[in-house]
């Protein structure tokens, strides 16, 4: 995935990257807007009427699981077994969008990054955070503990085989699964008592961009639910993530490398209502409704009537002639946001669900499309603390990335993706090249941009040439 933007953004912290935590207005989305939505459904409504129909049917159906068993769906694999877990859950994995893996990084040695990041910002004041009065989310990109964890080799080796659930419809394309590159994201120590960081359900890679011909539309990404198909779509098709923008307004927070993956490596002992993640384990379909949504509204208004009344197939039409330009929870340059009032028929209060307990080493994934939130208040007696670490695979706009965020850390500046300012330039005991040199070994070299990539055996024409280009952009 591209980013039209690579300027350097101006100061801030995760707040600006939302709406609802940035206490920003959403004003209507301009008329090229509601061009865009006519011009995408044009000539097939019947085939998109009948495809919201059966997806109604299909989310009623799914919703109650969820309702019933919670947290129990998420796949659950052990490091110590990862190559037959993997095997055995794919499937499941494939349809949940998210797994937890067990025991990536050793407890202690995962428990101890806390405490080094703690004394790494006791020695430096100046760290920014949010909020700022009562820290939860620290704009840290640069620490010792994050550079452990992103260059430690079962981590690296747990990213690769996860990216391998994904695969490319053309050999061509130019995308290699082989080997991960490094993502530098902050960190969250969240604390007992915390209502502040409570962010509700939400999408990364940009809101608006899903719909636009020049965002995802740029390689396709999710035509068939547009054409009345969304059966259809492959969210796991690499290929056409390729060419597609997640970032055409330059947003705080908004990423310009493809994730396939986001995720987080805990640091602490953490379960539901303890300050973590909650996500909505339908993949396809939740991804399929929220693309569709702002197509159909409801004949009856909630109001007077049950939920099972306004949730009901027939209570919800097509716009046709009355659509507006809303795109329900997308406002350019931050975050697509999802609530109940805007998305009732995916039932977030009850197919939101929380992640299963975790411990320090623990490795929790979702995949790029996934709904995610955070518990709107850590209801928990410790921190609840994890190091974001995404998935990455290597494509030609991924290592232009790697280029900028090298440079970022050999300056101590914030990542390129997220707000600027100078960072950690001036904190005291920031690690250097030879710290990364001393914990890496050459694969972990190679993810962070310091060492040429190597193609593996089992990569496609497509993966070869971009494992060559990378190289050349980044001046290997």
């Amino acid at each position: 995935m591209t980013s039209t933007q690579s300027q350097v953004k101006r100061e801030g912290n995760i707040s600006d990257s939302f709406v609802s935590l940035s206490g920003g207005d959403r004003p209507p989305l301009p008329q090229r807007f509601l061009d865009l939505k006519k011009s995408l459904v044009a000539g097939h409504e019947d085939k998109v009427i009948a495809s919201w129909q059966r997806l109604l049917a299909q989310l009623k159906h799914e919703n109650s699981i969820l309702a019933k068993e919670g947290s129990n769906v998420i796949p659950s694999l052990e490091f110590a077994n990862l190559d037959n877990d993997l095997e055995r859950l794919r499937s499941e994995i494939k349809k949940r969008g998210v797994a937890v893996i067990r025991g990536v990084v050793p407890e202690q040695e995962a428990r101890s990054y806390k405490s080094d990041i703690e004394e790494y910002v006791r020695q430096n004041p100046s760290t920014k955070a949010f909020p700022q009065d009562n820290p939860q989310v620290y704009e840290l990109y640069w620490s010792s503990p994050q550079i452990r964890a992103r260059a430690h080799p079962n981590l690296l080796k747990a990213q690769t085989k996860l990216m391998n659930i994904w695969e490319s419809s053309n050999p061509e394309s130019a995308i290699s699964l082989s080997q991960n590159l490094a993502y530098a994201d902050r960190l969250r120590i969240r604390q007992p008592g915390d209502a502040t960081f409570a962010l509700g359900p939400h999408v990364d890679g940009g809101s608006v961009e899903r719909w636009e011909k020049n965002g995802y539309g740029l390689g396709g990404v999710y035509d068939k639910v547009f054409e009345g198909s969304w059966e259809e779509h492959d969210p796991w098709d690499a290929s056409t993530r390729v060419f597609a923008v997640m970032d055409n307004y330059n947003g705080l927070g908004a990423c310009s490398m493809f994730r396939m993956f986001q995720g987080w490596l805990s640091m602490s002992y953490t379960k539901g209502f303890e300050g973590t993640l909650l996500v909505n384990p339908l993949l396809q379909l939740s991804t399929s409704y929220y693309l569709l949504r702002p197509f159909f509204k409801p004949v009856r208004e909630s109001k007077n009537l049950s939920t099972e009344e306004y949730l009901a197939a027939d209570n919800w039409v097509f716009t046709g002639s009355e659509m507006t330009s809303e795109l329900q929870g997308a406002t350019p340059g931050y975050g697509q946001e999802l609530n109940t009032a805007l998305h009732p028929h995916l039932e977030l209060d009850t197919s939101m669900v929380h992640m299963p307990q975790v411990k320090p080493g623990d490795f929790v994934v979702w995949h790029c499309d996934t709904i995610h939130a955070v518990d709107k208040v850590h209801k928990g007696q410790s921190d609840s603390s994890v190091l974001y670490i995404p998935i990455c695979p290597v494509t030609e706009q991924n290592a232009q990335h790697m280029v900028r965020q090298r440079k970022a850390f050999l300056d101590g500046t914030p990542s390129p993706d997220f707000p600027g300012g100078q960072g950690e330039s001036q904190h005291i005991d920031r690690p250097t090249v030879s710290y990364l040199q001393a914990h890496a070994d050459s694969e972990g070299l190679r993810a962070f941009g310091f060492e040429k990539l190597v193609a593996a055996e089992s990569d496609g024409p497509g993966a070869r040439e971009v494992t060559e280009k990378a190289n050349e952009i980044l001046g290997f």
